[in-house]
């Protein structure tokens, strides 16, 4: 072998020795910078199925499909390398290819617990993007707000965030193609409540020294059905509020004088106290979240208190004691009872259908 040729074989093995080096020595669980940072994660939120969803606990079970997906182009490979157009592994396939790989770290900020079922799929493109896909079963705690209660929407949340990595390294974002994935299945029900999209936001958090991490909330909207509380509860409400009413009704004048005995009357307002409490019990006791806040259930309650005190005034102010008799003579006391009877009943039940009408727009 001459010498230039021993020169040039010595040097074509030691490239090759470098280039084995240098793959060897890469690393693909480091985050890939090969396009920049941020890395962009880009964030979907299928609904499989709600199982469940209890107010007053803010919580609601459901299974859902998280898709993630970035760009890293150390894993770029041949087209006609993928068989469907992309790699796939699955379950504990996948699980083995994931420990290889970078992978964003995610947690979900709002899951109660373990979940009782998860399992991920891994798929990578000729290009080098990265999809994966969890399926998970779990529960979540989610804001409640009864104030247009019941004709209420609320929003079952699900929130993701980036641990370890500020968002200068690591961001959540969504496009036009991950908003159109978030929606929930068209056979996905839900018991007493109509199922509507899914809303995707993008926000931080703030950690040590000035630190930002990136969050994603994926939101389905639900709206109650109206019309299986309309019945339980509001009729009732309404009911009641006819009671003290009934006080001002049954009364009538004869040559001056109160027919009815006020004592009577009176005690048809406390009958009416007592209903009005057991029915404030009873909500209250099948929906605790609308005993803690201002909605339309509390200002019914409170406008069935306030008529029974008007109603309890005017038993013992007009019929008991005639003090408008007293202090104006027979003639304004006659007067004020006819205009009582209909101006009492019409300025509370046209509040209390206010009150409804204004939860109903």
């Amino acid at each position: 072998m001459t010498g230039g040729s021993f020169l040039r074989t010595a040097c074509l093995t030691l490239l090759m020795g470098l280039g084995l080096f240098n793959a060897q020595a890469q690393d693909l669980t480091s985050i890939p910078t090969g396009k920049g940072l941020p890395v962009v994660v880009r964030a979907a939120v299928y609904y499989n199925e709600v199982a469940s969803f209890g107010e007053n606990e803010e919580q609601f079970e459901a299974t859902t499909d998280l898709r993630l997906t970035w760009e890293d182009p150390r894993l770029r490979y041949p087209r006609e390398e993928g068989l469907h157009g992309y790699k796939e592994w699955t379950m504990s396939a996948a699980e083995a290819e994931i420990a290889k790989l970078w992978m964003p770290k995610i947690r979900v900020v709002n899951r109660v617990g373990e979940p009782s079922y998860a399992v991920r799929r891994l798929r990578i493109y000729p290009d080098g993007r990265v999809e994966t896909m969890t399926r998970t079963t779990a529960a979540y705690k989610t804001p409640v707000d009864v104030a247009k209660f019941p004709f209420d929407h609320q929003s079952l949340e699900i929130q993701i965030a980036v641990e370890e990595d500020i968002i200068e390294n690591v961001d959540l974002d969504f496009s036009s193609q991950d908003v159109e994935f978030s929606r929930a299945a068209a056979n996905a029900k839900l018991g007493g409540w109509t199922l509507g999209f899914v809303n995707l936001k993008r926000d931080i958090i703030k950690g040590w020294n000035g630190d930002r991490y990136a969050t994603l909330t994926a939101a389905l909207d639900v709206k109650r059905v109206a019309i299986g509380t309309l019945a339980t509860i509001f009729i009732p409400l309404f009911a009641s509020l006819l009671i003290p009413f009934f006080a001002t009704w049954l009364n009538k004048v004869e040559d001056g004088e109160f027919a009815v005995d006020s004592f009577e009357l009176a005690n048809i307002i406390i009958g009416g106290l007592f209903a009005v409490i057991a029915l404030s019990f009873t909500v209250s006791s099948s929906y605790p979240i609308l005993a803690e806040g201002d909605n339309t259930v509390t200002r019914l309650i409170g406008l069935n208190y306030i008529a029974l005190s008007v109603g309890l005034l005017i038993t013992v102010g007009l019929y008991r004691y005639n003090i408008p008799k007293r202090i104006f003579g027979p003639y304004v006391q006659e007067q004020m009872f006819l205009f009582l009877m209909w101006a009492f009943p019409l300025v509370f039940i046209v509040s209390g259908i206010a009150f409804v009408f204004l939860a109903a727009v």
